[in-house]
């Protein structure tokens, strides 16, 4: 733990002198910032409708944003009309969606994250080896369906560590393993320590799944968490590295943790303690955490620290289509 934000132990009922721990770094991430602009460019340069395919990123205030500038959402391509504009969101998409994308003379503009893309291809050549592929993901979720896609016939969905008890393989000897990019970076390690466990064989990735921007928001979380009566965690329910981050912050000590789309979903019951925490996931534009840090300055907790844990500096190339 810093020293400068050892944890108070006085609880001020009220907390009129509280404080807030800023967590840095939060937001957007290299491959959220990417798809946002891609669908921008996308909309700034046709002359006809621009189509998404599923959210582009997990945040429904992003989402409205970019529908009120003419971005029509689509849940699948077969909604697009034949011929028309079409991106697919920063997770990702299987072979299957780009078929169907194809099959329709949709105009495609590929904002998939360039982690989430290393992913696919690992995929691929481990399959096109031979290898059955353990894929620990969340069922349901994009990413893993995109990733999946690319070899149904390879892979095995791992979802939980207690899953490496169950998993049937074919082949033991032959096995790797690959994941989603924003799990939870210590319960996808004890999720692997468990499958090798099982399977003394299982490979590496040649290079770490889990994204650099995930993995530096969990580690800045786990670094205040105990110092924290309380961590706001800004982010939409079905973002998973956001909820990742609630996860993490009560498993480092925090006295309690939340994610809220918002500052209008603050309980005002949460906030009768001394020191918040605000960080956010990395599909979230910063005015909504500076929405949340100005409030809480205004009811009790004048003083905010800011604490970086590390500095960002990655940015990927647009797709051409929109360079």
């Amino acid at each position: 733990m810093l020293p400068a934000i050892a944890k108070e132990t006085t609880q001020h009922a009220g907390a009129r002198d509280g404080r807030v721990i800023l967590v840095s770094p939060r937001g957007y991430c290299a491959g959220v910032d990417r798809a946002i602009t891609t669908v921008e460019r996308a909309l700034a340069r046709s002359d006809s409708a621009v189509h998404v395919r599923k959210e582009i990123v997990h945040n429904k205030y992003v989402v409205a944003a970019l529908r009120a500038q003419g971005a029509v959402f689509v849940d699948e391509v077969d909604e697009v009309p034949p011929g028309g504009v079409v991106v697919f969101s920063a997770h990702g998409v299987s072979p299957a969606v780009r078929a169907a994308a194809a099959a329709r003379g949709l105009v495609t503009i590929d904002a998939t994250c360039p982690l989430v893309t290393k992913v696919h291809k690992e995929a691929q050549r481990l399959a096109a080896a031979g290898q059955e592929i353990l894929l620990i993901g969340h069922a349901g979720h994009e990413e893993v369906e995109g990733t999946f896609g690319e070899a149904p016939h390879a892979i095995h969905l791992v979802e939980h560590p207690d899953d490496a008890e169950r998993v049937a393989v074919r082949d033991p000897a032959r096995l790797a393993w690959l994941s989603q990019t924003t799990l939870s970076v210590d319960e996808t390690r004890e999720t692997v320590t468990r499958l090798r466990a099982r399977f003394p064989a299982l490979a590496d990735p040649p290079s770490e799944d889990i994204c650099y921007a995930t993995q530096n928001r969990q580690g800045a979380v786990r670094e205040v968490a105990p110092a924290c009566d309380c961590v706001l965690v800004v982010g939409s329910a079905n973002s998973s590295n956001s909820r990742r981050l609630v996860e993490v912050a009560l498993d480092a000590g925090a006295g309690a943790a939340y994610l809220i789309d918002a500052v209008a979903d603050i309980d005002p019951a949460w906030l009768g303690c001394h020191t918040v925490g605000v960080t956010s996931g990395a599909s979230v534009p910063d005015y909504l955490v500076q929405d949340v840090v100005a409030h809480l300055q205004e009811n009790g907790f004048p003083e905010v620290i800011e604490h970086q844990a590390a500095e960002e500096t990655l940015t990927f190339a647009l797709p051409p289509a929109v360079r």
